[in-house]
């Protein structure tokens, strides 16, 4: 694996990586440590919706169907990259809506190359000349969200020949010699395609560096809980993943099992915190109440004062080793209520349909399957999982 993506990716890409994501991330890690343990609580990594905007109509979608879609202006872009870089840490996820529809973004980007940028796109917009622009800057790794073959992605995504363009797009990220890496959201309409040799060694053939597993989260206006995984099926995806990594010449990434199989939420953790369109800072982008906003204070003063982060950072652990929203919804409202944390969904419906929401299982259910090879065991214990632990 190693070989292979030292021959085909672009040296400024390769060292950007390198140094940026590796080097410094790692430092990054360290400091945020050192915090906590002085009591100085802010995140090792931020996630930032920069637009609701999207060109696709996605089921399980946390960001269509707003009342008003927001934008994050450059300059607040700018401020929350500058106000976390002051706090020693270089490694941002840029998510939406969809990312590349928000037109400030490469000339934002650019202004901050000693940063490293994980872009969460569709890759519908990831055209060869976009590529090469991502090729230029070196510190963004496009991570395209792969969500079944040509009939499932369609449906999923709610677009037309989603799945030929988002072959198209690898494509375009892999020619351009970019780090590349490529999602799947698992539920029941494509696991059979997730757990797929095939579908493994095709990405491998393409020259993807890495590839991301998470499981569906019914969130979001189109929540459809049907297509949440079973407890036999989450199981199922673990043991995939862990087999999977000593198998195929890929990276096999996921941010919710620690090295030792066990269950965890990254936003409990600390370690990422999300902060949507409109400048809410939330716990992670399914968990829509926020009771502070970017706009108002300075990061550094959200993280020393806010009750809400603090309590739910406390209390998650002690309710689920897997997500809330979907194993106890009920209980994230009343702590929302208790703390006056405001829906921050923009549908202005959150709480309800949380609490209409039937209970699924999540990652914290099964048996414990421990990580086998020790550079994963390492990695996990260094958490970077998942590029950043994404919540």
């Amino acid at each position: 694996m190693i070989k292979r993506i030292l021959k085909n990716t672009d040296r400024k890409c390769l060292y950007k990586f390198v140094y940026n994501m590796g080097v410094k991330g790692s430092l990054s890690f360290a400091r945020y440590q050192r915090r906590l343990k002085k009591g100085d609580f802010f995140p090792a990594f931020h996630f930032i919706s920069v637009t609701d905007d999207c060109n696709l109509n996605c089921q399980g979608c946390w960001v269509t169907h707003k009342k008003k879609n927001a934008r994050m202006s450059p300059e607040t872009l700018n401020r929350i990259i500058e106000e976390t870089k002051a706090k020693g840490s270089y490694f941002f996820g840029i998510l939406g809506g969809e990312p590349l529809t928000y037109k400030p973004l490469l000339e934002v980007l650019q202004k901050h190359p000693d940063c490293y940028f994980q872009l969460f796109t569709n890759g519908t917009l990831l055209t060869p000349e976009v590529a090469g622009e991502l090729r230029k800057l070196g510190n963004v790794t496009p991570l395209i969200s792969f969500e079944g073959d040509e009939v499932v992605a369609d449906v999923r995504r709610g677009g037309k020949d989603v799945f030929r363009r988002t072959v198209e797009a690898v494509e375009n990220a892999t020619n351009a010699g970019l780090i590349t890496g490529v999602a799947m959201s698992v539920c029941k309409s494509n696991i059979d395609l997730a757990l797929s040799a095939d579908f493994v060694n095709s990405l491998i053939q393409k020259n993807v560096a890495y590839l991301w597993y998470y499981i569906y989260r019914p969130v979001g206006a189109d929540s459809t809980v049907e297509l949440a995984l079973d407890k036999a099926e989450i199981q199922k995806l673990r043991q995939f993943m862990v087999d999977a990594r000593s198998q195929f010449d890929i990276a096999i990434i996921d941010a919710y099992w620690d090295q030792n199989g066990n269950g965890l939420c990254p936003a409990a953790t600390g370690l990422s915190h999300h902060i949507n369109a409109s400048g809410f800072v939330e716990p992670c982008p399914v968990i829509q109440f926020a009771a502070e906003n970017v706009n108002d204070k300075p990061l550094e003063n959200i993280y020393r004062e806010s009750a809400f982060l603090k309590t739910l950072r406390n209390d998650i652990p002690h309710k689920t080793s897997g997500c809330i929203v979907m194993e106890d919804p009920n209980w994230l409202v009343d702590m929302a209520e208790q703390h006056k944390a405001a829906d921050s969904s923009g549908r202005e419906n959150e709480a309800a349909r949380l609490r209409a929401m039937p209970l699924v299982p999540s990652h914290g259910s099964g048996v414990p399957v421990p990580e086998k090879g020790w550079i994963y065991r390492f990695a996990k214990k260094r958490a970077f999982f998942g590029l950043g632990a994404y919540g």
